[in-house]
Parts: C-alpha cells; structure tokens; sequence
C-alpha cells in the first residue's frame, strides 16, 4: 500500500491537470484523479493515475487534493458544492490540504479560505506559471499565496510540478501575481504577433527575421514558447484563447475595482474575442496572431 503521503487527489484534468498529473506520477506520487470528462479520466489510467468517478472518493481516500479547474466558481464548487470535498463529514473526510492551481478571483479565494478553515481544511494558493508543455517538463514556476507553514507541508508537491515556487503572502496574493504575471505574459503575446506581422507585410523572410528578433534586445520567453507556432500556423492547443480571455476579463475588472484603466490589456482582450468570434477560442492563444493578419488593410488604405 502507498504511504499516505505519497497518496495524492487531483481535480480536473484538462490541460493543466494532465501536466500536473505526469508530473506527480513520474514523481512517484499515487495520484486519483477525477475530471467530468470521461476521456479525461482514461487518459490519467493510461499515464498510470487511479481515476475516480467522484470527489468523494478523493475525499475520503487523499489528504492532500490538488484543483485544476476552469475558474473561482468551480474551485468554490469541488470544495463546496453538494458533491465536493466537504460534502463528506469531517470524520470520514481524509482531505486537510487543498492546493489551487486554478486562476481565480483574489478576493473569492481570501473568502473562500477563511470559510473551509472552520471545517478544518488549509487552503494554499499555488496557480503555476507557464503552458501545459511547460508543466509537464517541469519548467513552470509557482506563485503561492497562503500560510508558510502551510506551504512547506506541500513541498515535496510543490518541488514535483515546479521549477521554483516563490512565496508571496497570504491567501489572495497568490491569485494577484498569478493576474500580474498573466498579464505581462499575454501582452508580450500580443507583442510578438504584432510584430510578426508587422514583418510579414514588410516582406522580410520570417524565419530569418524571427532568429534575428530572438537574439535581439527584443527578446523575450514568449518567443522561445509561441514564436514557431505562430509563423507555422501550429495551434495546437497548450493554452486556450478561451482561458487567456477569460484571465484578461478577471484582470481587468479587477483593475477597474481598484481604479486602474489597462489600455493594453484592455486591446489585447479586443483582440482575443475577435478570435473567439471567428471560432478560434479553443485554439493555442498562440491564434492571436490570425487576428491580427486579419486587420489587413490594403496599401495606402485609411
């Protein structure tokens, strides 16, 4: 039998979860995962996970659970909600560490925590940096909001997903850098399309261009990871236009709370549903170069 330690849940395995889960299990962690997808769950058995048909059985068999979920209404869901972790009573319940890797609402995750904290459940903010490839070469860094001590009871977790993980205070701040971070990342995105195209209508050969942009005062990681899919026209799917749109929606409500207008973001968020609006939304966000080609307007235009 596996020592309760190495004993671990997961919830939600779409992209992020999936990574999460290659991660854990080639750690030598025994992961019971479980996700509404059917398909979902059959990949986690075939990468050598247990899957469950339910958060119950997480519940009462993990006593620490890892979310990766969609956004804060489905983390308050799978912890909260009638079929979640704390449906099950405190004495059958094995869960006393969630870890959430969802990006989320700073403001819901500060509530959210206090609440489970009275049903004796610590809750520790760890949203990772980077694109599903990227977590599952271990490359993503860790942004963690939470108590310390708490944090260094999901070391050895922590060590497993990630490159580093940096400890930024308590339960909220996490979401916050993860939004922050977002944010820089998706304009530098935007950027490189811009730019790319920018070169494309001035003729230069592209990848000659792209290597010369890369070596360049210019540089910048997001061409290491979306530069190629981009001039290739490879959309495969490492992170959704879907889920950058929604993170850009979080952030820039949340910078109208606190009085801040983001021009940029605010244009790069336009730009991104004009790819939701073409059908792109489930493409690589690396698609949003495709609307950009798309403002094209003919030579001497207005």
């Amino acid at each position: 039998m596996q020592d309760m330690p190495s004993r671990v849940g997961l919830i939600g395995l779409g992209l992020i979860g999936t990574a999460l889960a290659r991660r854990l299990i080639a750690a030598g962690f025994a992961v019971t995962g479980t996700d509404i997808a059917a398909e979902a769950r059959a990949r986690l058995a075939e990468l050598g996970g247990t899957p469950a048909d339910d958060i119950a059985t997480i519940a009462r068999t993990c006593p620490r659970v890892l979310i990766a979920v969609f956004d804060s209404a489905q983390v308050e869901d799978v912890i909260e909600g009638p079929a979640g972790l704390l449906a099950v009573g405190d004495a059958a319940r094995a869960t006393r560490l969630v870890l959430n890797f969802a990006t989320c609402d700073p403001d819901r995750m500060v509530a959210l925590a206090a609440r489970v904290a009275a049903r004796g459940l610590d809750f520790l903010e760890t949203p990772l940096s980077g694109a599903s490839d990227q977590v599952a070469r271990g490359e993503a860094v860790c942004l963690v909001g939470g108590d310390r001590a708490v944090m260094e009871r999901a070391d050895d977790l922590l060590r497993a997903v990630s490159d580093k993980a940096f400890f930024l205070g308590p339960v909220g701040n996490g979401a916050k850098a993860k939004l922050a971070t977002n944010l820089i990342l998706g304009l530098n995105r935007a950027a490189l399309a811009e730019g790319l195209v920018y070169a494309e209508r001035l003729g230069l050969p592209a990848d000659a261009f792209f290597e010369a942009a890369r070596h360049s005062a210019a540089y910048s990681a997001a061409m290491d990871v979306k530069g190629r899919k981009m001039i290739t026209r490879d959309y495969a799917t490492a992170g959704k236009v879907s889920q950058s749109a929604k993170d850009f929606a979080l952030i820039l409500a949340t910078a109208r709370a606190h009085g801040q207008a983001l021009p940029f973001a605010a244009a790069y968020a336009e730009a991104m549903a004009g790819c939701i609006a073409a059908g792109e939304g489930d493409w690589d966000n690396s698609a949003i170069v495709e609307q950009i080609r798309r403002l094209h307007r003919p030579p001497g235009g207005g």
